[in-house]
């Protein structure tokens, strides 16, 4: 029993110290291959997240998220399979660690890169209305924008000087002051802000689509002035409360 045992050990013993511990069952030259193929997909990764969007990283950045997927990935095969090497996933890691290295140091010596990996932020809101030009380039909802302002105790879009898309994704917001806010769209939820086609009564109305802001008299609502939208709702001219 106690010689089974020591046969046993002396195995185990063996295998941690010869080549396909470190390398699995592959030959050295395949780290070169490693390296290739990591810098291909954190490439393709790169890629992929900046397609995906603000959207998809408000909580981290580029950077992090990239390292996070890259080490991860790394770090998982060699736990689960014996035929992928430690040694491999080593130099996946230094790899990607070289590459978010270089990034960085591109992103702060070229702007015109960082520009196109990090993007920049974006004005969403200006006076009280949509910036029609940057709010069609981001992916963010409409809905989704309320919610996120109406987490700021913003009731109406005329309170708002200036909404701006943080690279983060995150939405930094600069209001009028009391005696300055202005009749706006109204950002209740749908069933909260009926869309009106005729106008009964005179007063403001807000375009649903732009947040375009118009006096109007009994009649037919028309065409708001800004987008060509045909459907208003009444507007609001309530102070924030902070």
């Amino acid at each position: 029993m106690l010689v089974s045992g020591f046969v046993q050990l002396s195995s185990v013993l063996g295998h941690l110290f010869d080549k396909e511990f470190f390398i699995g069952k592959e030959e050295w030259e395949f780290i070169w291959e490693i390296i290739l193929r990591t810098a291909v997909m954190f490439m393709i990764i790169i890629i992929g997240v900046k397609i995906l969007g603000k959207r998809g990283v408000k909580q981290l950045s580029i950077f992090e998220l990239v390292v996070v997927i890259g080490l991860g990935s790394a770090a998982g095969d060699p736990m689960f399979y014996r035929d992928t090497g430690i040694i491999s996933a080593v130099f996946v890691f230094t790899v990607v660690i070289i590459l978010y290295r270089l990034m960085t140091y591109l992103v702060e010596k070229f702007h015109p890169f960082e520009k196109f990996l990090e993007g920049q932020p974006n004005i969403l809101i200006q006076n009280g209305e949509f910036h029609l030009k940057n709010s069609k380039k981001e992916d963010l909802g409409k809905e989704e924008l309320f919610a996120a302002l109406r987490m700021k105790n913003v009731s109406q879009l005329g309170q708002i000087e200036l909404a701006i898309e943080e690279i983060s994704g995150d939405i930094s917001v600069f209001f009028f002051e009391e005696e300055k806010v202005k009749y706006g769209l109204p950002i209740l939820p749908d069933e909260k802000r009926p869309k009106i086609l005729f106008i009964e009564s005179e007063g403001f109305y807000s375009c649903t689509f732009c947040a375009h802001t118009e006096d109007k008299k009994i009649g037919k609502a028309g065409k708001c002035a800004k987008c060509t939208n045909n459907q208003w709702v009444k507007s609001s001219n309530e102070i924030r409360i902070s």
